[in-house]
């Protein structure tokens, strides 16, 4: 009895604060992953703001970026006095970071990389019209 009393008292608690259960199926639906099958990790830094990419190749390139809470990025970087955007599907997933910057002269760079121990990114970029032509990066700013 006073078990079905105690159900029944918190269930019109719940109701009179307007607090309500949500059953699962109502939930907002999850955004696409990138490939079939895979599984996408919450994103386990912020790579938002504006920070240097230090090439071993000798560039310097400085990135302007946006990400939102499912880890998606958007921005621009910029190198040399040219400006180039972020292509859509720039993602940070767990700790991996990836996107691929299209400059004016029409060359696509990717780069991929991840947050290390000291909270720093380090990674590969290359040229995706001349994967051979490829350079590790890394930046001095932590995340």
């Amino acid at each position: 009895m006073r078990t079905k009393l105690a159900t029944a008292g918190l269930a019109l608690a719940l109701a009179v604060s307007g607090l309500a259960l949500a059953p699962a199926a109502v939930a907002a639906p999850a955004a696409a992953s990138a490939a079939p099958g895979a599984v996408a990790l919450a994103p386990g830094f912020y790579a938002g703001g504006v920070w240097q990419i230090h090439q071993s190749n000798g560039y310097m390139v400085t990135v302007n970026l946006g990400q939102d809470g499912s880890g998606r990025l958007w921005g621009t970087g910029s190198s040399g006095g040219a400006f180039g955007t972020i292509e859509e599907g720039a993602v940070v997933d767990g700790t991996s970071i990836s996107f691929i910057l299209r400059w004016p002269n029409g060359s696509r760079g990717r780069y991929t990389g991840n947050l290390g121990f000291d909270r720093r990114l380090s990674g590969i970029s290359f040229d995706l019209s001349r994967p051979w032509n490829q350079a590790s990066w890394a930046t001095t700013r932590t995340f």
